[in-house]
């Protein structure tokens, strides 16, 4: 028997990913996805690389209908940050209906929020039926530290350099989206300030209470659509041998983060729901690099990674995605 879910917000970036994987899940029926400004047209008009895939139309009728229909199982709320605290507060839901949530709202836990990371905290989203997806940075920067927080082993300030692409921006036109602004460019923003910076402490003290030192993030905007490569560097006492024990058994027994022992590069990930960790050992600094696709591991991918969790489905299904590589 199909799962049904539906998804408010589905006419931007992580709402066409989520369909994209969606139509495909072996598990799941996509009831509707609603969307204010699409409302009535297809969905492949907006997300034109369905076309053919699907014959769903946005729907614009009154959330609280589309809520009570009969049978619905879980939604996905992907209309953006602040949107999501407005919809909760203005709408009763079944207990009986999973929630996933892709804004910053609720990452911090409240309202019986579980934050979704599967790497940090796998039994609990089994258990949960509210869930507060990642943010995309924050997510690629904690899997490049999660065993060495485990391990207490962060011992002085973290440094991150980290680059995005535009995708992360969101579907919104911006004078630093746009592609005579961003082809062959380059630039900082948020520096020391980026919001995920909250997400991330949250989460390494869960691992390691201890841990109070400064993680110093230098974002950047890059001049492609999709994929994040994070940098991130610390002291580490140490051999790279020991170093590559630590995250080969950390991560073990989670299907989509893997422990490479060559270089790795965004194209590797873009598409699919996997993290790639690559580590380096120079004059006793540990340099972990780790690349996601924003998109997917960074927000839709691991909200449908979350929703078999919840679901009691085998963790990958409907997420053994292939990257083009090339």
């Amino acid at each position: 028997m199909k799962l049904n879910v539906g998804i408010i917000g589905g006419a931007g970036y992580t709402g066409g990913e989520l369909l994209r994987i969606l139509i495909n899940h072996p598990f799941v029926t996509v009831a509707f996805t609603h969307s204010k400004s699409q409302a009535g047209k297809p969905v492949w008009a907006t997300h034109t690389d369905l076309l053919g895939d699907t014959d769903l139309k946005f729907s614009g009728e009154d959330i609280s209908v589309l809520l009570a229909q009969e049978g619905l199982d879980a939604i996905f709320l992907c209309s953006g940050h602040g949107a999501s605290a407005t919809f909760m507060a203005e709408n009763e839901i079944s207990d009986d209906i999973t929630i996933i949530d892709l804004s910053t709202d609720f990452r911090d836990e409240h309202d019986d929020f579980v934050y979704g990371l599967p790497e940090l905290q796998r039994e609990r989203i089994q258990e949960a039926t509210r869930i507060a997806n990642p943010g995309c940075f924050a997510t690629s920067i904690q899997l490049a530290l999660l065993p060495l927080a485990k391990a207490g082993l962060l011992h002085d300030a973290v440094q991150v350099s980290a680059i995005t692409g535009s995708t992360g921006a969101g579907q919104a036109l911006v004078p630093t989206t746009g592609f005579t602004w961003r082809n062959n460019n380059i630039s900082i923003y948020k520096a020391f300030t980026h919001q995920h910076l909250t997400e991330i402490r949250q989460s390494l003290t869960t691992l390691d209470p201890d841990f109070t030192h400064a993680i110093n993030f230098i974002p950047y905007r890059g001049d492609f659509t999709r994929g994040i490569m994070a940098n991130v560097y610390t002291p580490f006492t140490g051999t790279l041998d020991e170093a590559n024990e630590l995250y080969h058994t950390f991560y073990a027994n989670h299907p989509f983060t893997h422990v490479s022992a060559a270089s790795v590069d965004v194209k590797q990930v873009v598409g699919t729901n996997k993290c790639f960790l690559h580590l380096e050992l120079h004059d006793g600094q540990l340099l972990i690099t780790s690349v996601i696709d924003n998109l997917t591991k960074g927000a839709a991918g691991q909200a449908i990674q979350n929703l078999n969790l919840v679901l009691g489905l085998p963790e990958d299904t409907g997420l053994r995605l292939k990257a083009v590589a090339f």
